[in-house]
């Protein structure tokens, strides 16, 4: 059976799971235990996977597609890709999957007793990222997070053992925060794929056209409308103070580098005047550190 230290020597594998150095916030770091490591870089494969193919970012050479059973006529088709790789997934819960990455999940699903409904969640989001492309209002944001985003948070409580039904809504608004503060950092790049993740009708509020947002530079409508959208991160951030504070040891050094990457990275924007256009303004490793000790102190106060 695959493990997903073995997937490194696969070259499109190993492209995607590298990807996690990028990141805002801290993967699988090397203080957690090795299982929880290794579990956590499993479904980190499969998130970044599966946004990859909802993007059009997989490895070049077609690899993933034939690993999926999807001919050259169709490997660049993001749907036929995403239905191939959902049957994959179902092969992970009563067979064996083909793609390395699904291979190396199956132990972790079985291991942790994960169901489907996360995974598949993740799936239905880059589905909608194909037919999707703008967003009224910012329910309408928050219930596309619901599928992108939240999902990956309680898959983390659910290998670490921790779930409940208050970590759950706790994690739920730092994902969704996390993922309103990577568009924020990606207004240019999600505009050249003709997507918008900033609701309609707060462009429409800060006067913000979609030609504002095609500029070199953020005027000071797009840098308000970014700087009202930050806030709204942040306060959702704030939730995850309690999460950090109701769990111990190497755990709460994990959740409090997720609250703490979302920080760093809001303040990377602010720093930028939040002119986001120019490209994703990015934390430094000391601002993240910085925000670590923030937030484990205000967890130790309010906990």
């Amino acid at each position: 059976m695959t493990d997903v230290r073995d997937v490194r020597t696969d070259s499109p594998s190993r492209i995607t799971l590298d990807k996690a150095t990028a990141e805002n916030f801290p993967v699988a770091p090397f203080f957690l235990p090795r299982a929880w490591r290794d579990d956590l870089m499993a479904v980190y494969g499969y998130a970044r996977l599966v946004d990859d193919i909802g993007d059009g970012d997989l490895a070049p050479g077609g690899a993933d597609a034939r690993h999926l059973g999807v001919g050259p006529a169709d490997a660049d088709d993001r749907l036929v890709l995403l239905d191939a790789f959902e049957a994959d997934l179902r092969r992970v819960f009563d067979s064996t999957p083909h793609h390395p990455l699904l291979r190396a999940l199956q132990p972790t699903i079985r291991r942790r007793s994960l169901s489907p409904d996360p995974f598949l969640a993740l799936i239905a989001a880059n589905r909608q990222d194909q037919q999707v492309k703008r967003y009224g209002t910012y329910d309408d944001l928050v219930a596309y997070c619901e599928l992108s985003a939240n999902p990956v948070g309680r898959l983390v409580l659910a290998i670490t053992g921790t779930e409940s039904p208050e970590r759950v809504r706790r994690s739920d608004a730092v994902c969704t925060a996390l993922q309103i503060v990577e568009h924020l950092q990606d207004v240019t790049e999600d505009l050249g794929r003709d997507r918008i993740y900033l609701p309609a009708e707060d462009m429409a509020r800060f006067h913000v056209t979609e030609a504002d947002l095609a500029a070199p530079h953020g005027g000071a409508s797009v840098r308000a409308l970014v700087a009202f959208e930050a806030e709204r991160a942040a306060r959702l951030l704030n939730e995850g103070t309690s999460l950090v504070g109701s769990v111990h040891g190497r755990l709460r050094l994990l959740l409090a580098g997720f609250v703490a990457g979302g920080r760093a990275a809001l303040d990377a924007v602010a720093a930028a005047g939040h002119d986001v256009l120019p490209g994703p303004p990015k934390p430094t490793k000391s601002s993240l550190l910085r925000e670590v000790g923030a937030v484990l102190r205000r967890a130790r106060r309010e906990g």
